[in-house]
């Protein structure tokens, strides 16, 4: 019985046919059929596209020439190959600028700026006063006969760098004896202000070839200065303010109505009062009212006369008064001052009531 045949398998050759793959004397020997791209019929080709067996076929592809690649090279362009470098170089800088910057870090690294840029509300004022006070007493302070020692003082606050000198000309004397700092004016951009500053200075006089000690004198000055880092310091010499005077606004709070009869039936107790605000503070308990924690003046004056004495009208517990009072000094010197003070009504266990002063001022 024969073995049964695979599908597909070739037939058997037949005596006196040439033998598939071995050529016959006198004929050429073809290539290798496994070296080139099968070929399949249209037929099948139709069979298997995905459009199906019913679709129109498409142009058929010449064949292969042997050796002949299936593919086909462009040639690139000269801008596309620019731009492939340039972007690689691109690339390697910017690695390159990290990988040195952060070395730098490492080895420098950033430092805080001595300028500081900040805003009105957080600059040190209290700093400001204190720095300008001691500066304007400095810059206001000098002796001819000791021309170091103000530099030295003035060096203390004035922003290094700057002339110490503070444009003194070393001739002369003048003390300043004492300081009082006012309004400190930020600029804007919260890095420098002006702090007004009030100097009380004695003047010293040549007479001859000595110099005498004069008068005193108010000077009013406006000290310029600088927040670092660091601390506030006087950026330049100060210049002179005009200090004059000026009239009381429109808009001062009115005193109130006045209560003529209260007013008449406290008097006494007013007199009675500042007498022992003057000399002590037992006495000054004993008379005001319950609670209250008024210290006297401890006998730095005596009282003379209450020159006049004013209560408001208000609530039945508490009121408002002024007083004109008169003090007597060392000799025949008096001093008129004004005192504005709160009244409390108290009630004693029979019944009787007082008003009498809680606080004053």
């Amino acid at each position: 019985m024969a073995p049964p045949r695979r599908p597909g398998g070739r037939p058997p050759e037949q005596p006196g046919q040439p033998v598939q793959g071995h050529p016959q004397p006198g004929q050429p020997i073809p290539a290798d059929p496994r070296s080139a791209p099968a070929q399949r019929s249209p037929e099948r080709l139709r069979q298997r596209s995905p459009h199906g067996a019913h679709a129109a076929p498409g142009p058929v592809r010449e064949p292969l020439e042997p050796g002949q690649t299936p593919w086909a090279t462009e040639p690139e362009s000269s801008f596309s190959t620019w731009a492939r470098r340039f972007f690689r170089g691109l690339v390697v800088a910017v690695l390159l600028l990290a990988a040195i910057s952060g070395i730098r870090s490492w080895i420098a690294p950033n430092r805080t700026p001595e300028t500081v840029v900040g805003s009105q509300n957080s600059y040190p004022v209290d700093e400001a006063r204190a720095i300008g006070t001691r500066y304007a007493m400095a810059y206001l302070t000098w002796d001819e006969q000791n021309p170091d020692a103000r530099p030295a003082q003035v060096g203390l606050d004035l922003a290094a760098g700057l002339d110490s000198r503070a444009g003194w000309n070393g001739r002369g004397k003048q003390v300043a004896v004492t300081a009082y700092p006012g309004e400190v004016t930020v600029d804007p951009g919260g890095v420098v202000a002006k702090v007004d500053v009030r100097v009380r200075v004695q003047q010293y006089y040549l007479k001859g070839r000595v110099l005498t000690p004069g008068q005193f004198v108010w000077q009013r000055v406006s000290v310029p200065v600088a927040r670092t880092a660091s601390r506030v310091v006087a950026s330049g010499p100060p210049t002179f303010v005009p200090d004059s005077r000026a009239a009381l606004p429109d808009n001062m709070p009115e005193a109130g109505v006045p209560d003529d009869d209260l007013t008449a039936a406290t008097r006494k107790d007013a007199v009675a009062f500042f007498s022992a605000y003057a000399e002590s503070d037992d006495k000054v308990s004993a008379v005001a009212s319950p609670g209250s924690s008024i210290r006297s003046l401890n006998g730095a004056v005596k009282f003379g006369e209450l020159k006049d004495w004013q209560i408001f009208t208000g609530n039945d517990d508490e009121r408002r008064a002024t007083a004109a009072v008169t003090w007597k000094g060392v000799g025949d010197t008096t001093l008129d001052q004004t005192y504005t003070l709160t009244l409390r009504r108290t009630v004693a266990t029979d019944g009787a009531q007082r008003w009498q002063v809680a606080a004053v001022g």
